[in-house]
């Protein structure tokens, strides 16, 4: 079997077990949290809570890059579906006149900000290198199912596109509008995973000193109330969308 071949079959597996295949990584995740870390002995309180904010902050420029994709595509497009390739339309302009994977370019910058929040350099190695052999496949499997239904037009659109790190220069304005209530029915699953990531990771961090829940929670108000905002927002949101309308919008 030709490489391409065998990748573009591992990259279907993948494709299809996306939504549970990256909790493999959650024992390391947990390993790295839980061991001491010299990053609090390194620098003062004030370089750790820059350090948090930071990575907060490009977790959620992910999120961003997520927003600005989704907020103007279509329907039948750039969708979470999991059993099978779904397009019935190809996405040029917008966030995909400068790159050809724009969603999976937020997936890696919230994944990069994960790692970088648990501030051991070693986890970001192995982020980025799972991250890197994880998308080179499903990349690959889905640009063999958008070649063959899309033709001509689709190598056109590839051969000018990067296929992963944007290029600005090549920047289309979306034909579509944007549309806040769609990106409010797709993104409030992965804004909501920030926000519990993020707080288990700085409790986390505090069990790892020895300082139990309460303490932890007591002494640190603003990772329970950015939890709990969080879970709010996620709860109205999934009650809007499995309970009402509000959230549908005609062909997106």
């Amino acid at each position: 079997m030709l490489l391409k071949d065998l990748m573009c079959r591992q990259g279907a597996f993948l494709f299809c077990g996306r939504s549970y295949l990256p909790l493999l990584l959650v024992p390391i995740i947990v390993a790295a949290v839980l061991q001491p870390a010299p990053f609090d002995h390194w620098f003062s309180r004030r370089a750790e809570l820059i350090w948090e904010l930071g990575s907060l902050v490009v977790a959620f420029s992910g999120l961003m890059v997520r927003v600005l994709t989704t907020g103007f595509v279509p329907a039948g497009t750039s969708g979470r579906n999991t059993k099978r390739q779904i397009a019935e339309s190809l996405n040029t302009d917008g966030f995909y006149s400068v790159t050809r994977n724009p969603l999976y370019l937020g997936n890696f910058l919230v994944a990069l900000g994960i790692a970088l929040a648990v501030k051991v350099w070693w986890l970001v190695l192995i982020a980025v290198m799972a991250f890197a052999v994880y998308y080179e496949r499903i990349i690959s499997a889905e640009e063999a199912f958008l070649e063959v239904k899309f033709g001509t037009d689709y190598k056109r659109w590839a051969e000018r596109t990067p296929v992963f790190f944007p290029n600005f220069q090549l920047w289309q304005a979306p034909h579509c509008t944007f549309s806040v209530r769609t990106v409010l029915r797709r993104e409030f699953h992965g804004f909501y995973l920030i926000v519990v990531v993020f707080t288990l990771i700085e409790l986390g961090h505090d069990m790892a000193e020895g300082v139990s829940l309460a303490a932890s929670v007591a002494g640190n108000f603003a990772w329970p109330a950015f939890f709990w905002a969080g879970t709010f927002v996620y709860l109205f949101l999934m009650f809007l969308k499995k309970r009402t309308r509000l959230l549908q919008v005609d062909g997106r």
